[in-house]
């Protein structure tokens, strides 16, 4: 018996499985050892997770998340499981959950699409290639946080049209003050412009948020997906913007001259199907 954790920067997936069997499963916050502490951790983990993953006796934990992609990190993640599991634990990131989630033991591209996003290449275990994301300052093109970014900047600087802006700021009950207020005094900006961006799903037959959408789609390939040689391999996708906005997203691949080959809500069923075919070898 076993514990999978799939972790975003805006949600948690856990399974208790044995073998490919789902015994439990559950929904927690993000958890991110960049803006979280060992403490802040292990407090999410133990009040948020239901008893029931605390109560079964489990062989080994494997935890992919956002934020464990170096040693330093993943200290701090695997510490705060060991704490509250008592078990082996195994701490790697979201990007390499992804790859083994969409692809489990083929190679191919395998990318993320959520409220950040990450490229990679992956070989049947590990990854051979990677492209650094930069977060969503920098990067994240194609992410949730990256549109949300560009919806927002437009609206308070008089870029989106004026009844777009004026829809938006009675949908969300926010002024010009209140958005620069969410996302410049609070700690993780990324979720709250990631939070924003679901107005442009809802209006997504506005030809203002269709181009947008598509030129931060469009980013992400040309930012990123460019540097493989991806006529080659199968391009996966997984998370909630790439299944969200999936159509324009298969449209721009076509565009940019790729095909995808899967778009996913989730890596959880993958995983599970690599860790039960040998543990071992995960690990």
């Amino acid at each position: 018996m076993k514990i999978i954790a799939d972790s975003s920067s805006t949600r948690t997936e856990w399974s208790l499985v044995e073998g490919d069997r789902v015994l439990e499963k559950a929904f927690t916050s993000g958890i991110n050892p960049y803006f979280m502490t060992r403490r802040e951790i292990s407090h999410a983990i133990r009040l948020d997770l239901p008893e029931v993953f605390f109560r079964r006796r489990c062989e080994h934990v494997f935890f992919y998340g956002s934020g464990c992609a170096n040693v330093e990190k993943n200290r701090i993640m695997e510490s705060s499981l060991v704490a509250q599991f008592k078990t082996h634990v195994t701490v790697e990131s979201d990007l390499l959950g992804a790859a083994r989630g969409l692809l489990v033991r083929k190679p191919g591209l395998s990318c993320i699409l959520g409220t950040g996003s990450n490229s990679c290449l992956y070989d049947g275990n590990e990854i051979e290639q990677t492209v650094s994301p930069l977060g969503f300052i920098l990067g994240d093109e194609g992410s949730s946080a990256y549109m949300g970014k560009i919806m927002i900047a437009d609206m308070l600087k008089g870029i989106a049209p004026n009844e777009l802006t004026q829809s938006f700021y009675e949908r969300f009950n926010v002024s010009h003050n209140m958005l620069m207020n969410d996302i410049y005094s609070y700690s993780m900006p990324n979720r709250t412009l990631a939070r924003y961006s679901k107005f442009l799903s809802e209006n997504l037959g506005n030809e203002y948020v269709y181009n947008l959408v598509y030129d931060a789609l469009m980013s992400f390939f040309t930012r990123n997906i460019i540097a493989y040689d991806y006529a080659e391999w199968p391009i996966c996708f997984v998370g909630s913007t790439a299944v969200t906005y999936s159509e324009v997203l298969r449209r721009v691949a076509t565009d940019f001259g790729a095909t995808i080959d899967k778009i996913c809500p989730s890596s959880t069923p993958g995983l599970i199907e690599f860790h039960a075919a040998d543990v071992t070898e995960a690990v």
